[in-house]
């Protein structure tokens, strides 16, 4: 069987951004990374500017001691764009709203939906909860009234609230023009 020419690829690889991330989410120095590795700080440095290029004993052994993977070093990140307009619609009740997921429905991190309500359009009529641990409205145009157990607020432009995701609630558009707002829920709500 022939093989297939491979023409080698001029693009430098740029790996320097990914490890320095991930010395410094383990709070480690260059200086702590050069004694566990043997290698000089200078040297790791150039590396994490990608001045230079590891060997690759050099970059196992980095990669050993900052307990990551050489594959992740290499990996295309997993991206996804949503432009205005086009996330696709959903619907998590309420009268009046128009729901779009703003992120991708496999992403189960966080969840961002923008939702368009009509003049007194509203949520349930009693009381609700979303299965995440943190849930965050941030109003970008109008104003809405959100109803908790205990609690109610009026958010207008701008404001921004944060409660318990497993808290009951409720909302309510109470103006006679439509708000836009933005549902951050962590990890993404599995309702």
């Amino acid at each position: 069987m022939k093989a297939l020419p491979v023409e080698p690829s001029n693009v430098p690889v740029v790996i320097g951004s990914r490890i320095r991330a991930a010395r410094q989410s383990q709070r480690l120095t260059i200086e702590q990374v050069a004694d566990a590795t043997g290698l000089t700080k200078g040297f790791l440095s150039r590396v994490e500017r990608d001045l230079t290029s590891p060997s690759v004993s050099s970059l196992v052994t980095l990669c050993q001691v900052l307990s990551i993977s050489i594959g992740d070093l290499f990996a295309a990140p997993e991206t996804h764009l949503t432009r205005q307009g086009e996330g696709p619609r959903i619907s998590l009740g309420g009268e009046g709203i128009v729901e779009r997921l703003l992120t991708a429905r496999s992403e189960r991190r966080v969840q961002i939906i923008q939702a368009v309500i009509e003049p007194r359009g509203r949520g349930e009529s009693e009381l609700y909860a979303v299965d995440c641990d943190v849930d965050v409205l941030h109003v970008v145009k109008g104003r809405i009234r959100l109803v908790l157990t205990n609690e109610e607020f009026e958010l207008e432009t701008g404001d921004t609230v944060t409660f318990p995701g497993r808290e009951p609630h409720t909302w309510i558009n109470p103006a006679d023009e439509p708000v836009e707002v933005l549902w951050v829920l962590v990890p993404a709500a599995s309702r």
